[in-house]
């Protein structure tokens, strides 16, 4: 009977050590929408789209077929489409472009309630 109950303090004990010991520390833990999270350099995000003349080359690379590119009749970009419900964020559109005019953003926050709207139509900045 006195070691069951010497072994209820002890366990009782040994709980309220750890609660104490977190107690004291950082929280791992951060208020999301409130507080940002610190992302990598190398982050790929939403593309971004600077100065394409439309050769086709991200399209060729992507393995997940998410990039859609039309052309008018003088051959000038006229639709660029990325498909985020097929992206893998690989990077490779990025990092295969000639020009560079690929880029990947910070922007992490992709999320929709109508997988129709995960078909972006990008906007081409000259």
């Amino acid at each position: 009977m006195v070691k069951k109950i010497f072994l209820s303090i002890k366990a009782i004990l040994k709980g309220h050590f750890a609660v104490l010991k977190h107690l004291f520390r950082q929280p791992v833990t951060m208020e999301y929408p409130e507080v940002h999270p610190f992302l990598s350099p190398y982050f790929r995000g939403r593309h971004v789209l600077e100065g394409c003349r439309g050769c086709g080359l991200c399209k060729r690379v992507c393995p997940s077929d998410a990039i859609m590119i039309e052309k008018n009749d003088n051959h000038y970009l006229n639709k660029y489409v990325i498909d985020y419900s097929k992206c893998i964020f690989c990077g490779n559109c990025m990092f295969y472009c000639p020009t560079h005019s690929m880029k990947m953003s910070g922007d992490y926050e992709l999320a929709v309630s109508d997988k129709k709207d995960l078909s972006v139509d990008i906007e081409i900045k000259s």
